[in-house]
C-alpha cells in the first residue's frame, strides 16, 4: 500500500466500488479500503433489485442472478393478497458475487483494493481532510490523498470525523432482521410484501425467493418502534405466520437509512456516497441502484476535480447538485409517500386491499393503490403518478 493516492475510497460495497471505478477510469490514482476480510461478505441485504434501474447502470451478468422475479404480491393484515399488475421485472441477486465482481471491475480500471483495511481516522492539514489513517494486516499507517470518498454506510464515521452530521433520526432508520431459509415451497418468480401497523410498524416484511428452494425472509420496522418489540422478536412471529417450519440457513441484522439525502454530502476534500449520504429509497429501503447511480456521479466529479487541482467544497458541490436534480429529487418524493403510507392503520390497509381486489386484475397497479390511499391527500397523488408510471 502506497502512502499517497489522488483518491481514497472507504467502503467496498456497490457504491464504493462504483465511485472508485469511475474515478480511476478518468485517470485518478485510487485506493479502495474495505474493513471486512472479503468484498461482499457478510451479506447484509434482502438482495432484491429492479432490472430497469440496474441495467441502466451496468451490463447485468448471469452469475449475479439468483432468481428472476416477474411478479409481486402485497399482503394486508387481514391476509388478503393483491397480485400487482406490472410489466417490469427484477432480480434477487447473489450479493456476494455481485459485490465481488464490482470490486474486480474497479481493480481492472486501476483501483488498488485492500480488504481487512480498517480506517481509524482522518489525516488533516489546517483542519482540512487530507487522507486517512488505516490499519491493514496489523500495520497502522497514514495515507495522504487529495480527496476521500466515504462509502462506509449509515451514520458514516468518516463523515462524522470530517464534521458532517450523518446522523439519522430513529423514525427514519429501518431496523431489520432477516433469515435465509432452505425449504421455501412458494413460486420462485414472485416476491411477497407484508404490511401491518401492529406487527410491522413503519416498515414491512418480505419474502424474496432465491431459487433452489431458498428465500430471504425478513422485515424492517421504524427505529422508534423497536422499543415495543425488537426486529428479532417480531421476525420470530412473522416466520410462524408465513413459513411452515423454516429451515434457517443464515441470519442477518442491520439498519437502513430511509430518509431524505443529507443536506450536506461534500466538504473540501470529502464526498459521501450511498448509505453514508442517505441515498437509499426511503419507501422501500432499497439502496443498491440509488447508491450506484450517485457513485457514478461522484466518481466522475471526483476525477474531474483532481484533474483541475480543485477539491474545494464549491467544486465538489457539482456532485450534490447533479444528484439532487435527479435521484435526490425522486427520493424526496418517495419520502413524502413513506411518511404517509406508514401511518396507515391495519383497518385502512385492509380496506385498501379490499378496494384493490374489486378492480380488474390489469388495474391492480401501484399507481392505483396509492391513488386510493391518497384520496384525502391530493398533493401526494402527483408524486405517486410520477414515481410509478
Amino acid at each position: 500500500m502506497k502512502t499517497h493516492y489522488d483518491i481514497v475510497v472507504v467502503g467496498g460495497g456497490p457504491a464504493g466500488s462504483t465511485a472508485a471505478r469511475y474515478a480511476a477510469e478518468q485517470g485518478a490514482s485510487v485506493v479502495l479500503l474495505e474493513k471486512d476480510r472479503e468484498i461482499g461478505v457478510p451479506v447484509r441485504c434482502a438482495e432484491g433489485v429492479g432490472e430497469k434501474g440496474l441495467s441502466a447502470l451496468i451490463a447485468i451478468q448471469p452469475q449475479w442472478i439468483a432468481q428472476r422475479i416477474t411478479g409481486a404480491v402485497l399482503h394486508a393484515p387481514s391476509g388478503a393478497a393483491v397480485q400487482l399488475h406490472t410489466d417490469e421485472f427484477g432480480y434477487v441477486l447473489h450479493r456476494k458475487i455481485f459485490d465481488y465482481d464490482l470490486a474486480q471491475m474497479a481493480a481492472g480500471a486501476g483501483v488498488e483494493v485492500y480488504t481487512k483495511a480498517y480506517v481509524q481516522g482522518l489525516v488533516t492539514e489546517a483542519d482540512e481532510v487530507a487522507g486517512v489513517v488505516v490499519e491493514h494486516m496489523g500495520v497502522r499507517q497514514a495515507i495522504s490523498a487529495r480527496l476521500v470518498i466515504a462509502a462506509d454506510g449509515v451514520e458514516s464515521r468518516v463523515g462524522r470525523w470530517a464534521g458532517l452530521d450523518t446522523r439519522c433520526s430513529m423514525r427514519d432508520i429501518e431496523t431489520c432482521a432477516q433469515v435465509t431459509i432452505g425449504n421455501y415451497e412458494g413460486d420462485a418468480s414472485v416476491c411477497h410484501f407484508f404490511f401491518s401497523s401492529e406487527l410491522l410498524p413503519g416498515g414491512y416484511g418480505w419474502i424474496f425467493p432465491k431459487g433452489n428452494g431458498m428465500a430471504n425472509v425478513g422485515l424492517g420496522i421504524s427505529g422508534d418502534k423497536a422499543h415495543s418489540g425488537s426486529p428479532h422478536e417480531r421476525l420470530q412471529i412473522f416466520l410462524r405466520q408465513v413459513v411452515d417450519r423454516p429451515a434457517i440457513l443464515t441470519r442477518v441484522y442491520g439498519s437502513v437509512p430511509c430518509a431524505v439525502t443529507l443536506k450536506k454530502i461534500v466538504r473540501k476534500g470529502l464526498m459521501l456516497v450511498g448509505d453514508a449520504a442517505h441515498q437509499a429509497n426511503p419507501l422501500t429501503g432499497g439502496g443498491i441502484v440509488t447508491g450506484m447511480a450517485a457513485a457514478e456521479i461522484a466518481g466522475r466529479v471526483a476525477a474531474a476535480a483532481i484533474t483541475e487541482h480543485d477539491v474545494s467544497a464549491e467544486r465538489l458541490q457539482e456532485y450534490a447538485r447533479l444528484w439532487g436534480e435527479g435521484g435526490g429529487a425522486k427520493m424526496n418524493q418517495f419520502y413524502r409517500l413513506k411518511k404517509f403510507a406508514f401511518t396507515l392503520s391495519d383497518d385502512t390497509l385492509n380496506g385498501l386491499a379490499k378496494a384493490t381486489l374489486d378492480l380488474s386484475p390489469e388495474k391492480r397497479t401501484m399507481t392505483n393503490i396509492f391513488k386510493a390511499a391518497l384520496i384525502n391527500k391530493p398533493s401526494l397523488i402527483l408524486d405517486a403518478i410520477k414515481l410509478f408510471t
